[in-house]
């Protein structure tokens, strides 16, 4: 388990926790949350106004494994980075993503994936990561192709609610192979900030 408002840093990136401030939420509706085409990704509506996210962001900000993406550069909060399955019994879980379209094209969801993909193996007893993208979704599929995660048949997700995919690409990395990896994140600081 995370440890409470812990943060990581790569290059051009910081990873936090939800704070639900005036300005985060102004960000989130100015760049991603407001946006219904990034929103009908996680099947959640389009949220415009801070009365309307209230409840979503208690729900983020009690989340261990939800961090906003900032942009060091701008100090904006220009996306998300989530487990959003999390199986512990076979110590498996799911990565899901979003940056703002505004933002997209520079390797943002790359880096933040990147980040989390080192910062579970390093820090958590998570066994195999998954992800995936439906096949129409293009942008998505290229920020996985990039990454260190490989294609996979199935992942727990379908096992369990017993679905072949079918228009879903499906993408994993195990622990064991991420240890063979010549990878280490150097750029990449788990911070425990203890403000």
């Amino acid at each position: 388990m995370p440890q409470k408002n812990q943060r990581i840093c790569t290059a051009r990136l910081e990873l936090t926790r939800f704070t639900g401030t005036d300005k985060e939420v102004g960000d989130m509706i100015k760049n991603w949350i407001s946006d219904p085409r990034i929103q009908r990704e996680y099947g959640e509506p389009a949220y415009n106004t801070r009365k309307e996210l209230l409840a979503l962001l208690e729900r983020y900000k009690a989340d261990p494994y939800r961090w906003a993406i900032y942009e060091k550069k701008s100090n904006e909060c220009i996306g998300q980075i989530a487990f959003c399955k999390v199986w512990n019994d076979v110590r498996t879980v799911e990565i899901e993503y979003c940056i703002g379209t505004e933002f997209q094209g520079n390797g943002f969801a790359g880096e933040a994936l990147s980040a989390i993909i080192d910062y579970s193996f390093f820090q958590t007893d998570f066994r195999r990561l998954e992800a995936y993208h439906r096949a129409e979704n293009s942008r998505s599929g290229k920020v996985l192709t990039k990454s260190s995660m490989h294609l996979t048949d199935m992942i727990e997700r379908f096992r369990r609610e017993g679905i072949r995919p079918e228009t879903e690409v499906c993408y994993c990395i195990t622990a064991d192979e991420w240890e063979l990896m010549d990878h280490y994140e150097k750029e990449v600081q788990i911070i425990h900030n203890r403000r």
